[in-house]
């Protein structure tokens, strides 16, 4: 069973964002979905000041067997990208809540992120998906 940390939220397209003290969020993918790309090879981490869309594609994550989109989970602006990922892309197999983030975000409004699912419907979603 997958990893899933109950502090975070989560998306449909395997995000996951994490509120950060200072109200920015942070942003990478799941440990489900890193584990079903497989060992990822190259990583690319949207570009500080772009503007993001909910469901808009933002970053690329390519491994040995696909390439997928990672999908934005709130409007808002990119604070950062991940700079270690360059040229450490296994970051997000060995560590993907932690030092494989992939972006970190300033959301549009109070609200950001109004689909997002706790843990437990995360790990509902999945079990749905499994069947």
């Amino acid at each position: 069973m997958s990893s899933i940390p109950r502090e975070l939220q989560y998306t449909r397209s395997h995000e996951w964002v994490r509120r950060l003290p200072d109200g920015r969020l942070e942003v990478g993918i799941t440990d489900h979905a890193q584990s079903a790309l497989g060992d990822l090879v190259f990583v690319e981490v949207p570009e500080t000041g772009r503007s993001l869309r909910t469901g808009e594609e933002c970053a690329v994550v390519e491994s040995v067997k696909a390439a997928s989109d990672v999908y934005s989970p709130v409007d808002g602006t990119v604070v950062a990208g991940n700079p270690d990922l360059a040229g450490r892309p296994e970051l997000i197999n060995q560590d993907p809540y932690g030092a494989g983030w992939l972006f970190r975000a300033q959301a549009d409004g109070a609200a950001g992120g109004a689909d997002l699912m706790n843990a437990d419907g995360y790990e509902k979603y999945l079990a749905e998906q499994a069947h």
